[in-house]
């Protein structure tokens, strides 16, 4: 039987998970003004709405109704269009997390004359999530996308979040299930979630162990690598489960300035890695996504100025790139920049016919790596032609030499620095001069 829908507030989250409210991770006005600014400037009329962008905005106090507002159409209208056909759970699951962010009912979405049921249309595909769990030890998409949909099932107050929650703690506690620092981040979201929500004690103390496991992980990756927990782009999720899972690591403290003065140093452009940092940014995480109080003008307690930047017109077009470094006009990249060489190697050893490549390519300096293999396309299609997707990530590479990566065997193009996976991706990596690339195909 399903439970009603009670959207779940943080007070009363806190209340029942036993821990007083966080202190919040104070970052820089600066820091947060130019982030929200990008975020505002990714939101585009022909643009693919993207959920995680409104619910940033959301929490972090957007100074731009207009671009809310139209982000929220946006998705409306996703949601109709798609949602019942073609959208991942983890996909669902974001669009119900916004909606609720902006005092939405997910249960009836209306846009283009269409209407549909979000919370519906998340259970079974959670469900779906579930069963093939069940089955073949494996979600049917990835178990970043069940944790996304448990705690929006559970934000929500409708049932499935603790059957997922469940099989989530124990895979955070499979010693042969390494997981990713998004998806285990994600889950203790999920779970403090839950843990607030559920009065069984079994279900309680299995949610505890693994929220205690993952914090307390986090703790000491960040102690052993001066503030980094995982990659820079992982820092967002990170920073919200330690936020909001502080009972489950006590009496350690989480020394949130050393992680704020790694993410500062880093200049974010993709605004899905914005979207995930911002509300740490301000004190705040998804868990509150359902308990704003949409009749504000503005969310948070902030004055928000435009950045010199962006006053003086040198911001990138749309909020999107680095910003200006002076008056003075640049030179064509062909021009201002010696060439490079960089070594591209792409190789299959996992499917079907194997197969290793490799060729140096010459490229201005400052090239992205995207930039890197039109120019090895351009020199052997037959070996080096590619075809990309654009996400909410940005582009990503879905085929090299006519192999493509496949949801279903869990395949996909993985890139490499001698023996490092890239942080960045193809768009936004740019190689150095003698750096050796590798693209392999891979499993996940």
């Amino acid at each position: 039987m399903r439970m009603l829908r009670v959207p779940l507030s943080i007070g009363v989250l806190l209340a029942l998970v036993g821990a007083p409210p966080a202190q919040g991770c104070a970052a820089p006005q600066a820091l947060v003004s130019g982030m929200l600014q990008r975020l505002e400037g990714s939101v585009l009329e022909d643009a693919r709405p993207n959920p995680s962008v409104l619910l940033a905005l959301n929490l972090a106090g957007a100074s731009s109704r207009h671009v809310q507002k139209l982000l929220l159409q946006q998705l409306k209208e996703e949601a109709v269009e798609r949602a019942q056909k073609d959208m991942a759970s983890g996909e669902v699951a974001l669009l119900v997390l916004a909606l609720l962010s902006s005092c939405q009912d997910p249960q009836q979405v209306q846009a283009l004359g269409l209407s549909v049921d979000l919370l519906h249309v998340l259970q079974q595909a959670t469900d779906e999530e579930l069963a093939n769990m069940e089955v073949e030890g494996v979600p049917k998409t990835t178990l970043y996308n069940v944790g996304l949909d448990a705690l929006s099932l559970c934000l929500a107050g409708v049932g499935g979040y603790q059957e997922a929650s469940v099989e989530l703690a124990k895979e955070l506690l499979s010693p042969s299930s390494p997981l990713s620092v998004d998806t285990r981040a994600m889950a203790a979201l999920a779970l403090v979630c839950t843990y607030g929500r559920t009065d069984l004690h079994d279900v309680r103390d299995l949610l505890q162990e693994a929220l205690s496991t993952v914090t307390n992980g986090f703790l000491d990756e960040q102690e052993e690598r001066g503030g980094l927990i995982g990659n820079i782009y992982s820092m967002g999720l990170a920073m919200q489960a330690l936020e909001s899972a502080g009972r489950f690591y006590a009496p350690r403290q989480w020394d949130c300035s050393q992680a704020l003065s790694v993410v500062s140093e880093h200049h974010f452009q993709l605004p899905t890695a914005i979207a995930q940092l911002l509300p740490a940014l301000v004190g705040r995480t998804y868990l509150e996504a359902g308990s704003l109080d949409c009749s504000s003008v503005t969310r948070a307690s902030r004055s928000l100025q435009p950045s010199p930047a962006a006053s003086a017109g040198t911001a990138a077009p749309h909020g999107m790139g680095a910003p200006g470094r002076g008056a003075a006009p640049s030179m064509p990249l062909s021009l201002a920049a010696a060439p490079i060489t960089v070594q591209l190697s792409i190789i299959n050893k996992l499917q079907g016919k194997h197969f290793s490549f490799s060729t140096a390519v010459q490229v201005p300096a400052g090239s992205t790596l995207l930039e890197v293999l039109e120019a090895a396309a351009e020199e052997d299609p037959t070996v080096y032609s590619f075809q990309t997707e654009q996400t909410s990530w940005g582009t990503m590479v879905v085929s090299i030499h006519g192999l493509a990566g496949n949801a279903a065997d869990r395949t996909y193009w993985r890139f490499l620095s001698g023996s490092d996976a890239l942080q960045e991706g193809v768009a936004l990596y740019k190689p150095q001069d003698g750096e050796h690339i590798q693209a392999v195909f891979s499993t996940y």
